[in-house]
């Protein structure tokens, strides 16, 4: 998700979960090759596993952009063939691709010739009015047959006209079943689900005879979905820590990553959503908004955010435990 999961915001993705795979911005092939490599793709190790997402369409370019990734070190490589933004459709990458498979299935070969990591492909079930299924299985076939294994779906089409890139993720109705029968058909390929995944309950429902999921943008508005994948899906121990240890968590990567003269309003800005739909959640997204940005904010500034959001939640516990306690809360 671009200008989203970058590595600050993966950073504090891999302190609510050890285990989940987790995704670059989607980065272009020839801004890799003719880019600031190491402000396109420094990370941290600990973010470990991590994938490189591409945009491109130039089977050469992409290869060589997938060997520099590997030289970075990237767990593996992924070839973007969703996005439906009109930057996007006139680069010639993204969702566009889905009517070229036989240009993605050389991006793949060529791809795989240069590198020994993964070389995945993340699509869409189709683009535009065409609602059949055969396109869409046509697709995985060309595409398999170079040598992809993983296909991460995205389950409805992409219109690339007369819809906006959000309107994309909403409009489109989603279509699991094309899934469910995709991999039916090639059993022997991994097929991770994509798309409407709002909670782990109803993704583990439709995932059922599928390799895995995806969450994307309910993750970045409600993070704390993160810390129970270790235990619900790789069978970890539950995660017992608090949302407040999650951040005291965070607070040497902070204080290092000030040291290196990044702004707090960089570092800490994927963690606004980490109180949603709790006590004080309002508190701490606005605490942090309105001052993570000035140049005076540093990691006292989300201690303090933090302690306003502690002290809210206390006096929420000792009314709730005495009914009789009347006090003014402001609460989230």
């Amino acid at each position: 998700m671009m200008d989203i999961t970058d590595r600050y915001c993966r950073s504090f993705h891999r302190v609510l979960s050890k285990r989940a795979v987790l995704y670059t911005e989607m980065i272009t092939s020839a801004a890799i090759v003719h880019g600031n490599r190491d402000n396109l793709l420094g990370f941290d190790n600990a973010e470990h596993p991590v994938v490189l997402q591409l945009g491109g369409s130039d089977p050469l370019q992409m290869a060589e952009s997938a060997a520099i990734g590997e030289q970075f070190g990237y767990d593996e490589v992924n070839i973007n063939v969703g996005c439906p933004s009109d930057r996007v459709k006139s680069g010639r990458f993204g969702a566009c691709l889905m009517a070229e498979p036989s240009v993605v299935a050389a991006c793949v070969e060529q791809m795989q010739a240069r590198v020994s990591v993964p070389v995945t492909v993340k699509c869409r079930i189709g683009i535009d009015r065409d609602d059949s299924f055969e396109p869409f299985e046509k697709f995985i076939r060309v595409v398999a047959e170079a040598g992809c294994e993983t296909f991460i779906v995205h389950a409805r089409k992409a219109w690339l006209d007369g819809l906006s890139p959000k309107e994309n993720r909403n409009i489109p109705p989603l279509r699991y079943e094309f899934v469910d029968q995709i991999k039916s058909l090639y059993p022997d390929k991994q097929f991770i689900l994509n798309g409407g995944l709002l909670n782990h309950n109803q993704a583990l429902n439709v995932s059922q005879s599928l390799d895995g999921v995806m969450l994307g943008r309910e993750v970045c508005s409600n993070p704390w979905l993160l810390s129970q994948v270790d235990h619900l899906y790789y069978g970890d121990a539950e995660d017992l820590r608090t949302r407040f240890q999650i951040v005291e968590d965070t607070y040497p990567y902070v204080e290092a990553q000030l040291a290196q003269g990044v702004s707090l309003g960089r570092i800490v800005k994927p963690m606004l959503g980490l109180f949603h739909a709790e006590v004080g959640g309002r508190l701490w997204r606005r605490s942090l908004s309105e001052t993570m940005w000035l140049d005076s904010a540093g990691l006292h500034t989300l201690q303090r955010a933090l302690g306003v959001v502690k002290k809210t939640a206390e006096q929420v516990q000792v009314r709730h435990d005495d009914p009789g306690t009347t006090f003014d809360v402001v609460n989230g």
